[in-house]
């Protein structure tokens, strides 16, 4: 079966493929980013990164040393220039575009910053991949938050209505319209157009996993709490989300994007992707946390705020399409994904382990879930 059948049943990235492929990620300095130049580098492609400096400390990215393992940049998706020169330099065959500002509490404090990044940056980006004159297979990373969330139980598919409530989940919804218009405009064989040049994009649900440092985020909150020996505090403990480890979207990213570069039918790839945990994975923040406590005693406190700033209350992703057209589909229960993700930050802290180790453990075991490869015996 190609790419584009339905049914291919496939799930780990194919070692051929990628190997020695140069590959643009933005992004690489977060959170997903690490993770998944880490992937890329142990596929063996070519890695040009470009992202801002990381903002944690620690940060996942200095504690893998990814810097001496791809050609690292630094640089804001505002620049058109700079990612006009990066794309001019390093030819990608692959884009995977994940950097963003991905805050929704931070979007009501920067609006004008988050529409900046994440559609500008968005459109600055396919701009300057145009000009490109060999295949270019571009997946380009938003959020299950593009969907207009009616806060029912039911998951939204990639044919719902967009919208978004807070600057975050709006700004995203907008990036999806211009990817939508840049793809019907400018990707094809007109005159005017890039023949070699597909664009799709990949929605994903709430990840957690080891090694993210951010603030305003669940699972680092409550590792610094644990830490402290302190209560963690929930401001919406009954917000329900679609919790998913790491490695499960990036591994669908890379699914679209080997399907997107086939060169028989995967234009017809270019198209919109959830990539989102089993049903019973939509779970209350409560419910997250307690799981946490399974692994790392502690305690939480109920910290909401009626005046806090709107966000959703439910949320979770049908992922049919990407099982139908990829072959892809989650792997990790809930449970396995709290504990892997509890796990990697009790042996980092407590145990001192190396965090590359633990990546690469991770990494493994996911893998042994999945079914291997085309180039895998």
């Amino acid at each position: 079966m190609t790419s584009g059948s339905p049914g291919r049943a496939w799930q780990q990235p194919d070692p051929s493929f990628w190997h020695g492929k140069r590959v643009l990620l933005t992004g690489h300095t977060g959170f997903k980013g690490s993770w998944l130049a880490l992937w890329l580098c142990e596929l063996g492609a070519r890695v040009s990164g470009f992202a801002l400096a990381p903002d944690t400390d620690p940060s996942l990215f200095d504690q893998l040393g990814l810097a001496s393992r791809l050609d690292h940049h630094v640089g804001d998706l505002r620049d058109p220039a700079a990612l006009t020169e990066l794309v001019a330099s390093s030819q990608p065959e692959v884009v995977l575009h994940l950097a963003a500002q991905p805050l929704v509490r931070r979007s009501y404090a920067e609006p004008v910053l988050t529409w900046e990044t994440n559609v500008l940056g968005t459109i600055h980006l396919i701009e300057a991949l145009r000009p490109l004159s060999h295949p270019c297979a571009a997946v380009l990373i938003t959020t299950d938050k593009v969907y207009r969330n009616n806060e029912w139980l039911y998951g939204y598919r990639e044919n719902d209505p967009l919208g978004g409530h807070d600057p975050y989940s709006s700004s995203k919804a907008a990036a999806e319209l211009a990817i939508s218009s840049w793809r019907a405009s400018y990707c094809g064989t007109l005159p005017h157009q890039s023949p070699h040049l597909r664009l799709a994009s990949a929605r994903a649900g709430n990840v957690i996993g080891g090694g993210d440092w951010a603030a305003d985020r669940i699972i680092p909150d409550t590792v610094r709490s644990l830490r402290a020996g302190e209560p963690i505090t929930l401001r919406n403990p009954a917000a329900t989300r679609p919790w998913q480890h790491v490695l499960e979207p990036l591994g669908g990213y890379l699914a679209l994007a080997e399907a997107l570069a086939e060169p028989s039918d995967g234009r017809a790839m270019a198209e919109a992707f959830n990539f989102g945990p089993q049903l019973e994975a939509n779970r209350p923040v409560q419910e997250l946390v307690e799981q946490a406590l399974a692994h790392w005693p502690g305690r939480w406190i109920d910290a909401s705020d009626p005046n806090a700033p709107h966000e959703a209350g439910l949320l979770n992703l049908v992922v049919d399409k990407a099982h139908h057209r990829l072959g892809w589909s989650p792997r990790w229960d809930f449970a396995t994904t709290t504990a892997r993700t509890l796990q990697w930050y009790r042996r980092v802290i407590e145990a001192g382990d190396d965090p590359l180790a633990c990546c690469l453990d991770d990494l493994t075991a996911y893998l042994a879930c999945c079914p291997p490869g085309r180039s895998t015996p």
